[in-house]
């Protein structure tokens, strides 16, 4: 496994922002697919982006290697969790509950990987990246704000917030091998054939005529831009930053969303988004500045084990 660098450059955390603003910027898109069968689209999206990501990769060069041992359950636990199981939380969800609601658990995803991030890394979690994930969490809510749940509600929002940390957290012990090109193209077959099996078995196989004009292109920058590009660009950053502060990273997804939604004439956000879009900020700037030679020396963030040479990794 590649042991991530100890916070001491702010580039490879670029790709992982654009990547965050991608991933923002489809909440406006996704409106237009709520009457859509969830299933089938959702396996239309991964399909799709499995092609464009092998066509792409072998365009880039990038070395595509197949799954052995362990880490089919890495990636199958990555695809299940982080693509299957977070779009039935969320669509069940907003049953039970408001949208923000799903939206407050999935903002507390700074706080769980800046935790559990580092572990999976075999080092010590940034004390830096540990008072920052809250405040980044809390803006995140002010953003979204809160709403009405019940129990069920809060139960699908908790299975949420947990997907959404599995979409990066299982995928930490495979990036070394696979890169972020095989990661991706993995998580999306996977996901894609179990949606395809899901939708089928539940919404018919004809359920894809259904789709609109509207939908299909909806489909289509789902599937280009917030799958195959923001997947590459965020496992890009998780493997060069680390988990914990990429982690940082998700409450730009709400920002992203609130600006895009006012592009769009949902309206322009009011007091408490635009002091939530400053407590992010605040907290992103706490927890992303580069550190000091003194902070390498004191070793925060360092690795546990010494990283294995180059030529003892597998590729």
């Amino acid at each position: 496994m590649d042991t991530p660098s100890p916070s001491a450059s702010f580039a490879p955390l670029l790709p992982g922002m654009a990547g965050m603003v991608l991933v923002g910027s489809s909440v406006t898109v996704s409106h237009s697919l709520v009457g859509a069968p969830l299933f089938t689209a959702q396996a239309v999206r991964y399909a799709a982006a499995t092609v464009i990501l092998l066509v792409v990769a072998r365009a880039a060069g990038a070395r595509l290697v197949w799954p052995r041992g362990r880490e089919w359950l890495w990636l199958t636990g990555l695809a299940v969790t982080g693509l299957v199981l977070f779009n039935v939380a969320v669509v069940r969800g907003v049953a039970h509950a408001e949208p923000a609601v799903i939206a407050v658990a999935v903002a507390c995803v700074p706080v769980v990987l800046g935790l559990v991030g580092p572990l999976l890394e075999r080092r010590g979690p940034s004390s830096r990246v540990l008072v920052a994930a809250p405040v980044v969490m809390t803006g995140a809510v002010l953003v979204e704000g809160t709403g009405r749940t019940d129990a069920v509600g809060v139960a699908w929002a908790a299975l949420a917030l947990g997907c959404e940390a599995a979409f990066t957290l299982l995928a930490v012990p495979v990036l070394g091998r696979h890169t972020p090109w095989g990661v991706s193209v993995h998580a999306t077959w996977l996901g894609g054939a179990l949606l395809a099996v899901l939708g089928a078995l539940s919404e018919g196989p004809s359920a894809v005529a259904e789709l609109s004009g509207v939908q299909w292109a909806a489909v289509g920058y789902l599937a280009v831009l917030v799958t195959a590009v923001a997947f590459v660009l965020w496992y890009s950053t998780v493997r060069a930053a680390g988990a914990g502060r990429a982690g940082l990273l998700t409450g730009i997804a709400p920002l992203a969303a609130a600006g895009g939604g006012a592009v769009a004439g949902t309206g322009v956000p009011g007091p408490p988004v635009w002091a939530g879009i400053g407590v992010v900020v605040v907290g992103l700037v706490v927890g992303l500045r580069p550190s000091g030679p003194a902070a390498g020396k004191r070793g925060e963030g360092a690795p546990r084990t010494a990283p294995a040479p180059a030529s003892g990794r597998a590729r």
